[in-house]
């Protein structure tokens, strides 16, 4: 059995106006979703996780662009061809939402062993083509936090 923590981060990327960077998995072509990954130690902050998730998978300095907690966190059950990674009787992980505005479309730098495509998409066609629900949810509700902005 693995050692992974069952804490993660979901990263939705986007733009002021609401185009929003999916990545392609490279485990499972033609699955696409947001940054995602987990914390690296029971101490690591989740906006750390955040950071470095981003900087791992996309290239993007998160630093020069505004990262914002959504207070938002999911609960759901780890799919079992994934267990493997956790420790023993693991089966549920607590995910965490954040939100990263950037300008612009910026230029993306995959980690071509997680990755194997990108693409900008407007809010709609990127919640529509995520395979994970929650993904799917946190990107429906762009419209309505961009409007509290």
């Amino acid at each position: 059995m693995g050692t992974k923590i069952p804490i993660s981060v979901l990263v939705v990327i986007h733009t002021p106006d609401l185009r929003v960077l999916l990545l392609e998995r490279a485990d499972h072509p033609g699955f696409w979703q947001s940054v995602t990954g987990s914390v690296d130690g029971a101490d690591e902050p989740l906006a750390e996780t955040c950071r470095r998730e981003v900087l791992e998978e996309t290239g993007i300095d998160s630093a020069a662009h505004v990262l914002t907690d959504w207070q938002l966190q999911n609960r759901y059950e780890i799919y079992p061809h994934w267990r493997h990674r956790y420790p023993e009787g693991v089966t549920h992980n607590v995910e965490h939402v954040f939100g990263l505005m950037v300008p612009d479309a910026v230029p993306v730098t995959l980690a071509p062993r997680e990755h194997l495509a990108f693409a900008w998409l407007p809010w709609q066609e990127a919640a529509g083509r995520c395979f994970s629900w929650s993904n799917a949810e946190a990107i429906r509700s762009l419209p309505a936090r961009a409007a509290a902005w």
